[in-house]
């Protein structure tokens, strides 16, 4: 399931009273002065108005909103342009954890847009990687404007502070503004590049993690993440080439991968698919029978996979998700061994001995093949078996929609999630095992930290301007921001090492 359509029907607020309070706002500080004294005041207001193949090869050879919309469809039911007025505000209800006045100074205070800004502009100085980007705004009141787009990062931060959404989608770049689309030939107005995303979602798991479901997520299951970025931050880097690979916390259950060099931004469709093809190894959902079915020898990627799967499986499933201890979940897995000589031997053992653990029913799988005479059972079938399982039960579950369409909206690094409150924050991609999503910050939590830091600092000396604290260093969400920040500047230094090289080419041409 992708973590870009959070709006699941728990999480969504409420339709808004027909007349709503609006933030007043009286101030665009944004370092100085305690969060309670510029709440601004709130005043009532109308509505707004409606308005496996050999992947190298196809490198070589010349889809958070899905990709099967309609660039020229009106999307009137859902969609509407920025309205010229401020966005009605609805007071927070008991399914949102992101309070509007908390958002806009979120917004305005402690949201990185300088580095958002040079992460998609890809240069100093403004450009088509920008301007012609989509952005995608949902409104607290659950109006979800697209097609939104702007020149340089003031002009979003100003729209943004403007309306206050309560999060916000990136999209692709546009062959033309995103706002003249409705004067353009529909062959004028094509995505033409955007970062290849993958989004790993924890529902996804429901099937195989027996300590929480739904949206609820701990420790335990969050290990199904750390082992999915571990594997497939190596096969990006590893088989693909890639380098600048940024991990993103959804907010609540998941995690997305934004692939952001440029021979990834420029892919078409058809190399997303193979991309999200070569990864993909689960397949189906619980009720459609064995859903891994693997070719020996195995492929590298997943021969190297494998040693990773196999160095958690003993914790991470069997010990912290126990999946097969009820009788019922067991008959799931001597389905997957697909010998019914050696699946009768086992359920005549457990059902003379129910209280046995997942890791003990593990183990009884050799010692009880070694005494079982089948017809259809050799030592090398078996351990296929065995590792087939593994996979099903560990390896990364993607929803490859998400990776295989260029004109894909993926929710954006640093907004927050609706339900949790929490700030959609960098996973160290070298550490990820040191990850907790329960530790990351909320955006009520932000705030408090930067009131306690200046009561604190309140007798300190006065400071020049050069000399302020960031209100982001006067928080938890600091160490997240220096690495957004160094992620970006790889990104950079990259980008204008080719820009160089190429203007000394074209030099030497000249010369020439």
């Amino acid at each position: 399931m992708s973590d870009h359509s959070d709006h699941d029907p728990a999480e969504e607020l409420p339709d808004a009273p027909p007349t709503k309070p609006e933030i007043q706002d009286s101030s665009d500080d944004e370092s100085s002065g305690s969060f309670a004294a510029k709440r601004g005041e709130l005043k009532s207001s109308p509505p707004p108005t409606d308005s496996k193949k050999d992947i190298k090869a196809i490198f070589d050879s010349d889809d958070d909103f899905g990709s099967d919309v309609d660039l020229d469809a009106d999307m009137a039911a859902i969609t509407v342009d920025a309205p010229d007025v401020k966005p009605d505000i609805k007071p927070s209800s008991s399914s949102s954890n992101s309070d509007p006045e908390e958002m806009l100074a979120f917004y305005k205070r402690l949201f990185p847009w300088r580095t958002l800004f040079q992460w998609l502009n890809h240069s100093p100085v403004p450009t088509h990687d920008f301007g012609h980007r989509e952005f995608a705004f949902t409104l607290q009141n659950d109006v979800y404007l697209r097609y939104q787009s702007f020149a340089t990062f003031e002009m979003l931060r100003k729209d943004v502070i403007r309306l206050n959404p309560s999060r916000f989608e990136i999209g692709p770049v546009y062959s033309a503004n995103p706002r003249d689309r409705k004067t353009l030939r529909k062959a004028a107005f094509k995505p033409i590049s955007k970062e290849l995303v993958f989004d790993i979602d924890l529902t996804d798991y429901d099937d195989v993690r027996t300590c929480c479901d739904k949206a609820n997520i701990c420790k335990k299951c969050w290990q199904f993440i750390t082992v999915a970025i571990k594997i497939m931050d190596v096969a990006l880097r590893e088989d693909l080439g890639f380098k600048h690979i940024m991990w993103i916390y959804s907010g609540r259950r998941g995690a997305h991968a934004w692939v952001c060099d440029k021979r990834a931004r420029t892919m078409d469709d058809q190399k997303r698919r193979a991309v999200a093809a070569y990864l993909e190894v689960v397949r189906g959902n619980d009720k459609s029978g064995k859903r891994v079915n693997l070719r020996r020898p195995l492929h590298p990627h997943l021969s190297r996979s494998l040693d990773v799967l196999i160095e958690n499986f003993g914790q991470e499933v069997l010990r912290d998700q126990d999946p097969w201890r009820k009788e019922e979940d067991a008959e799931r897995l001597l389905e997957l061994l697909q010998d019914k000589t050696l699946a009768a031997e086992l359920r005549k053992q457990w059902t003379s001995d129910p209280g046995r653990s997942s890791k003990q029913k593990w183990d009884d799988i050799n010692s009880t093949a070694s005494k079982t005479n089948s017809n259809t059972l050799n030592a090398l079938k078996l351990k296929s078996a065995k590792e087939d399982i593994i996979f099903e039960y560990l390896y990364p579950r993607l929803d490859a929609e998400v990776s295989k369409h260029l004109n894909h909206l993926l929710k954006s690094p640093f907004v927050v999630h609706p339900g949790t409150g929490r700030v959609c924050v960098p996973i160290d991609h070298e550490n990820p095992e040191n990850f907790d999503p329960l530790t990351v910050p909320t955006v009520r939590q932000l705030l408090k930290e930067i009131d306690e830091w200046e009561a604190a600092h309140k007798e300190d000396a006065p400071m020049s301007e050069e000399e302020k604290v960031p209100d982001v260093d006067k928080t938890s969400l600091k160490p997240y921001a220096d690495y957004f920040r160094r992620f970006v500047q790889g990104v950079m230094k990259e980008e204008m090492k080719e820009v160089k090289v190429k203007r000394e080419r074209g030099a030497d041409a000249m010369e020439f």
